[in-house]
């Protein structure tokens, strides 16, 4: 699937819906702006779970509130929510499922991006959206000190 300017949309979804996990699966679009990120992403989750009709995102970090959206023959109405938290995407469909998503924030670096998105879209997964990014972000700078501090003081016996 492709974003609204061309490029590949960073979207990581479960293989096939389990009632017990968590989560969808995870996306991480390339900006907070709705107009540019959320055309591909109703197109990808239309073609996989029938026509979106809503998505409820968080007010917090989207750059301006649009209430409806043009996307790939459909309008969406869109509900902006500041009690909601910004990891979390809630897309509902014509049929009445609902698909929630992690959205991973643009700036994330591509290795805990990436990690997080699988963990979501596991379906095994029972971790929540923030939990999953806290939980990645806190391993990667784990990982990032122990680089920079020279890593492993052990030697090796022989």
């Amino acid at each position: 699937m492709r974003s609204s300017d061309g490029s590949a949309l960073r979207l990581l979804l479960a293989e096939k819906h389990v009632s017990r996990a968590v989560l969808d699966g995870g996306w991480w679009p390339r900006t907070w702006d709705p107009e540019a990120e959320l055309p591909g992403l109703i197109v990808a989750l239309s073609a996989r779970y029938g026509p979106v009709r809503q998505m409820q995102l968080s007010g917090n970090v989207w750059q301006g509130r649009i209430r409806r959206l043009a996307a790939g023959g459909l309008v969406v109405r869109l509900g902006w929510f500041n009690s909601m938290d910004p990891a979390l995407l809630v897309a509902l469909t014509e049929r009445g499922d609902q698909v929630d998503l992690l959205v991973v924030p643009p700036s994330t670096p591509q290795p805990v991006a990436e990690e997080a998105m699988k963990t979501a879209a596991s379906s095994g997964n029972l971790v929540r959206a923030p939990q999953i990014l806290s939980a990645k972000t806190i391993a990667s700078r784990e990982k990032a000190v122990w680089d920079n501090e020279g890593g492993s003081t052990t030697v090796a016996s022989r």
